[in-house]
């Protein structure tokens, strides 16, 4: 059975940094495209930072310059590196991949959530 597990999150003051890692577990085939989102409470669930199979990379407008998403394929694994938190980036953290089991179909997996928590 494929999985996203997520790891990192945590609490942290304001200006610090977080390291959020999402490893892909079970048989897969390949990975298309992983990503980060994030939903704060009684918010919509919004991409923070998003990284295709070539390497190329997007971010959602509050966290260009801050944020950092980054791969390591040989462990099928996806980091977001967080600078400069802010306590609007409090927000429960998932992992999402596009990827193709080894028995199936390329569709969309989901991570359990991680929480991040920045205090004032």
């Amino acid at each position: 059975q494929v999985q996203l597990v997520e790891s990192g999150g945590g609490l942290v003051q304001a200006g610090g940094s977080l390291r959020l890692s999402c490893a892909v577990s079970g048989s897969i085939f390949s990975i298309n495209a992983m990503a980060w989102y994030r939903q704060a409470p009684g918010k919509q669930r919004e991409l923070v930072a998003g990284i295709t199979n070539s390497g190329s990379t997007n971010y959602g407008d509050s966290v260009k310059g801050r944020f950092t998403i980054s791969k390591d394929s040989a462990k099928n694994t996806v980091y977001l590196q967080m600078s400069s938190l802010k306590p609007d980036d409090t927000a429960v953290y998932y992992c999402n991949a596009n990827m193709r089991p080894s028995d199936s179909l390329s569709r969309n997996y989901w991570g359990q959530g991680t929480q991040v928590t920045v205090s004032s």
